[in-house]
């Protein structure tokens, strides 16, 4: 099947194009630039990380986070598509496990404490003007915690030591007056980290 489109091209005019589809009617794409560029490219991608330590649990988590951010939009507001949460660990111990856990917290959360106003944008176009709050130890409810990513494994005592990172690439989504929360588990007490997340905001219909 053959479809004709069209692309903006220098100067802002739009040339007429050739579309190609399957033969089952799917369209043919193929990527001119690398994952999440065109999201970056509209300026809507932001990172917040927190500068106190908070100590790693021994326990799976419940209702203190070391990290929780939080959607401010109104109703009908921008989403926030979560890209990755990462941790670092301060202070360490050797021959030790650590792993990130999450729990995606729902809508009409009660708005945590701003303790963290900077945000980080991934082309350094503009200020953040969003409505994200991004508080370091909050106090949540245990809406469901469960591990993301690899866990890490230290072999010496190095301080500061290493980094945690679990991707999510969209899988999970924050709508407005919804939370996300971070926390790292550990297999022995007295690891400290800082931790923070990357999202894009954009505005999303959702089918509930």
């Amino acid at each position: 099947m053959d479809l004709e489109g069209y692309y903006k091209g220098p100067g802002g005019l739009f040339t007429k194009t050739q579309v190609l589809t399957t033969r089952d009617g799917s369209l043919r794409t193929a990527e001119s630039l690398p994952p999440y560029a065109e999201l970056a490219r509209e300026g809507d991608g932001w990172s917040a990380m927190s500068t106190a330590a908070v100590a790693a649990l021994v326990v799976r988590p419940t209702t203190v986070a070391m990290a929780t951010l939080w959607n401010g939009e109104p109703d009908g507001g921008k989403s926030y598509i979560m890209d990755r949460a990462f941790a670092h660990n301060l202070v360490g111990t050797a021959n030790s496990v650590y792993g990130i856990w999450l729990c995606v917290h729902k809508v009409r959360m009660t708005a945590p404490t701003d303790d963290i106003t900077v945000r980080s944008g991934n082309t350094g176009k503009k200020k953040y003007g969003g409505a994200s709050l991004f508080d370091n130890g909050a106090t949540v409810i245990d809406d469901g915690w469960f591990p993301w990513g690899k866990s890490e494994h230290t072999v010496t005592i190095t301080t500061p030591g290493g980094q945690l990172e679990a991707l999510i690439e969209g899988r999970l989504i924050i709508p407005p007056s919804a939370g996300i929360s971070l926390h790292v588990v550990a297999d022995v007490v007295g690891a400290t980290f800082t931790a923070g997340f990357s999202w894009y905001e954009k505005h999303l219909d959702f089918n509930y």
